[in-house]
């Protein structure tokens, strides 16, 4: 595919549009169905290159190549395996600035929120390489005498990874560190929407000195692509970042399978404001967690539980700062908010309005698809403010993973923790408050993986398990140390020394 470009003596010039390839083995390799799609930039919708539209044989190979390179990186000791994250670190570091406005072309954030997002796979680099020297285990007293007991951790094996397009660095920086450094191979299929990135990541691995056949990227559909992956004899985890729909599928089938999933699926997260919160310091929190990458994150504050007494207060702080976010191209660093990742997420977001309208919510402002100039080229959904909305309203019930958020008022603290856990997510939530003994109430009685502070419902440290209950996921997290019991097995280690056979648990007194 070719398109137009005029060279400064203004002559016409054809340029090839870029072609992303598949890692396969240490190799950039094309996809045997020879099928591209386009990736196009979200805020302009130029076409910023084609994407391999992968099938099941492609997924085969990469498997093989990663059973094959696994054998051996499992043997390596983690200290030395260590050393390659510290290299990725390292080169994440020196390209971060490249790799940010790489990440606003393909996905659209603020170019604020895209360097934070690099750094975060940074720091995940240098903390992961870290747990080469930390994989721990347990030594304990054998209930015998001249007998040594102890517990290891051992590498799964081959690491399916899917991961999303709203995050498509971090993410998948969550996920492929931990499983490298404790000695699996992986096979990688990221997000159609952010192709290029996914590409530079794998070129800093390579870079770095990972030996060949350790990381696969496969580009293609979940239908085709990840369903091969989920459905792989030879792949032992499968680690997914994304819908609940899909990921009950994938535990569904992976479970036939008695393989190992790890699934972190969204949520409807709110933020509480009590009657004693510093309001501006919580109108803050609102904003950034609600508009921040224009509502398209698993912990965006899709609900404002506030306390009647404060309720107006409130709502008019909200109303003065939403009216003056500033839309548009994500690589203007003055934007306050970029597009949506596609027309399908526009649609999808305004159905989600209509029905918040027709089911009687005030709407304070917002509630369009914006149009004109800059915006026909686009996905740009206008920041939307509704109040007086209950706990039962579709909008305060589903993720609707755009810039959306509901006020919902409630009488008390144990009203507005009912109303937190009244939805099948579990992912974040926040409390608002200058009260110890409430906030400490909170912390226990919110139902969810994460629990902020007089902070918003976004952003998590990498030391940290990320991930929640109920329809979030399924018991596993991302980041901190809790990564490392997705990608390894639990081995008990018995040394009996003392020359004759000793039974445990039978009385030979």
């Amino acid at each position: 595919m070719n398109k137009q470009t005029t060279s400064q003596t203004g002559t016409k010039v054809q340029q090839q549009t870029k072609k992303y390839l598949n890692y396969i083995n240490g190799e950039w390799v094309a996809s045997v169905s020879g099928k591209f799609s386009k990736n196009v930039n979200p805020a302009t919708g130029e076409c910023l290159g084609e994407v391999p539209q992968s099938t099941k044989e492609d997924v085969d190979l990469a498997v093989l190549a990663a059973k094959k390179a696994q054998k051996s990186w499992r043997i390596v000791p983690a200290p030395e395996r260590a050393e390659i994250l510290y290299e990725v670190g390292r080169l994440l570091k020196e390209k971060k600035e490249e790799l940010s406005q790489i990440l606003t072309s393909e996905m659209g954030k603020v170019i604020a929120e895209a360097r934070g997002e690099v750094q975060e796979a940074i720091d995940m680099a240098y903390y992961m390489a870290g747990e080469g020297r930390r994989l721990f285990g347990d030594t304990v007293p054998s209930e015998l005498r001249n007998k040594f007991a102890m517990s290891v951790r051992v590498p799964v094996g081959i690491a399916g990874l899917i991961t999303p397009w709203n995050f498509p660095i971090a993410i998948a920086s969550w996920k492929s560190l931990p499983a490298l450094v404790a000695g699996n191979a992986v096979v990688w299929k990221p997000a159609s929407e952010t192709p290029f990135l996914a590409a530079e990541f794998v070129k800093i691995y390579e870079e770095a000195g990972l030996p060949k056949g350790l990381l696969n990227l496969v580009f293609g559909s979940g239908g085709v692509v990840g369903n091969a992956i989920v459905e792989h004899p030879d792949i032992d985890i499968v680690s997914f970042t994304g819908s609940n729909e899909i990921g009950r599928q994938i535990n569904e089938r992976a479970g036939g399978m008695l393989k190992r999933t790890s699934l972190e699926m969204g949520g409807k997260n709110a933020v509480t404001v009590l009657e004693d919160a510093n309001l501006d310091l919580a109108v803050d929190g609102i904003i950034w967690s609600a508009f921040g990458t224009a509502g398209q994150r698993c912990t965006a504050c899709s609900r404002v539980i506030v306390h009647e007494a404060v309720k107006e207060e409130l709502e008019r702080k909200l109303l003065e700062r939403v009216s003056k976010l500033k839309i548009g191209n994500g690589l203007d660093e003055s934007v306050d908010v970029g597009p949506v990742i596609n027309k399908a997420s526009l649609k999808r977001i305004d159905n989600y309005v209509k029905i918040g309208v027709k089911e009687g919510a005030k709407l304070l402002c917002g509630g369009e698809i914006l149009s004109g100039g800059e915006y026909d080229q686009g996905h740009y959904y206008a920041p939307t403010l509704f109040t007086d909305v209950t706990s039962d309203m579709t909008i305060a019930q589903e993720e609707i993973f755009g810039p959306v958020t509901s006020i919902i008022p409630v009488k008390s603290l144990e009203e507005a923790i009912e109303v937190n856990n009244s939805v099948e997510f579990g992912l974040s939530s926040s409390i608002f408050s200058q009260d110890v003994n409430r906030v400490f109430q909170a912390m226990r009685d919110l139902d969810t993986g994460i629990v902020y502070v007089n902070a918003g419902t976004t952003g998590a440290e990498i030391h940290l398990p990320f991930g929640g209950t109920k329809g979030t996921g399924n018991g596993h997290r991302d980041s901190g140390v809790a990564a490392l019991d997705v990608f390894t097995e639990w081995r008990s280690v018995y040394v009996d020394y003392s020359g004759t056979l000793q039974r445990a648990q039978i009385d030979n007194k």
